[in-house]
């Protein structure tokens, strides 16, 4: 799982789904980062809401009954770390996993029952429908799957535990404010580390991109199709997608190039070990001279990154900075590769 600047995805968390009656958790009992009761750290959190605004109505409502979650704590702690020396695993089984038949189909008939909403919101922010579909499926499988767990239980959770409390700490008072529009608590449900709704956005995502797709006044990405589009469109927007450019295209490598001597020398300050898989940046008529052909159209003056994950004699793609930009939703090279083909497919 990762947890971005931005935004945590459901893709990792569907295993996960579900939720705790524990009342007193053992494991939180025993962290060492819980200095404080959970009671007495709550009384903190609801003072800090109310400084920032947030209704007393609001703050009764959400915390009313409120009890520390040990799964959640276990299911945080449980994430696994990042990748050995040894290698990365082959990005194969994970596209054909994760771009299958029925995921492809429900993209398609989800992108037919929505056309012409998807290409009022494409024409307004500049992103692909198809791409907007492609996060659709892939977060929450079209809106089926989004999680069930209390989000305010979670994240205080999560917030008193300690290990990220600034970053759950802030989560927490921003769903209170996402809950203050008119929210129920049972409304706002989602993963355990506090992602909801159909693009698993958190609440403070929520409260900087979420859009009114349809004008009914109300941002609502729970249910409403419109609001779900517009709201990962204006994500990607923010993020810097490029109108007109590709993701990515297929390439042709001839047989013995070495990838490696165009590996990148720069080190990403976020997800280093996704960036460092990707080669040196050249322009699609650099690429060419060295023998690398794209197998679709794309400018010769655009920018682009070679990736041949799988090695050689494997697929291999030209990545364009809009490849970056799916990074930015999660920071996954498995997510993004699948992302990007996914949509492709959709509309294909």
């Amino acid at each position: 799982m990762a947890l971005n600047k931005l935004a945590i995805t459901a893709a990792a968390l569907m295993a996960a789904l579900g939720t705790s009656s524990a009342s007193t958790p053992a494991i939180a009992q025993q962290s060492s980062s819980a200095t404080q009761s959970f009671g007495a750290y709550m009384e903190t959190l609801k003072a800090r809401a109310r400084a920032e605004g947030v209704s007393e109505a609001t703050i009764r409502r959400m915390t009313t009954d409120l009890t520390p979650n040990d799964r959640v704590i276990r299911l945080d702690r449980g994430q696994p770390g990042s990748p050995t020396r040894r290698g990365y695993p082959a990005l194969a089984p994970y596209i054909s996993k994760h771009v299958n038949p029925t995921r492809i189909a429900g993209g398609r008939r989800v992108f037919s029952e929505n056309r012409t909403t998807l290409r009022r919101i494409e024409a307004e922010y500049g992103v692909p429908a198809q791409i907007m579909v492609a996060i659709f499926g892939h977060e929450t499988s079209y809106g089926r799957i989004r999680g069930n767990f209390d989000l305010s239980r979670s994240l205080a959770t999560l917030a008193w535990e300690g290990r990220r409390r600034e970053l759950f700490s802030g989560e927490w008072v921003a769903l209170m404010k996402v809950a203050d529009k008119g929210y129920s608590r049972q409304q706002l449900v989602g993963s355990y580390a506090g992602a909801f709704g159909n693009p698993q956005f958190l609440p403070s995502v929520y409260l900087r991109l979420a859009e009114d797709g349809d004008g009914d006044g109300r941002a609502n990405i729970f249910s409403n199709r419109a609001d779900t589009f517009a709201s990962i469109a204006n994500y990607f927007k923010d993020a810097g997608w490029r109108t007109g450019q590709p993701w990515g295209v297929r390439a042709r490598v001839p047989s013995g190039f070495n990838v490696d001597a165009y590996k990148t020398k720069l080190r990403a300050p976020v997800c280093p070990r996704v960036h460092e898989r990707h080669s040196q940046w050249k322009t699609v008529r650099e690429w060419r001279e060295l023998g690398v052909q794209p197998q679709r159209p794309l400018a010769d003056d655009t920018l682009a990154s070679l990736f041949q994950p799988d090695g050689p004699g494997r697929p291999a793609w030209l990545l364009t900075s809009n490849y970056r930009v799916i990074l930015e939703y999660n920071c996954s090279n498995y997510y993004a590769m699948s992302v990007g083909l996914l949509a492709d497919e959709i509309v294909n």
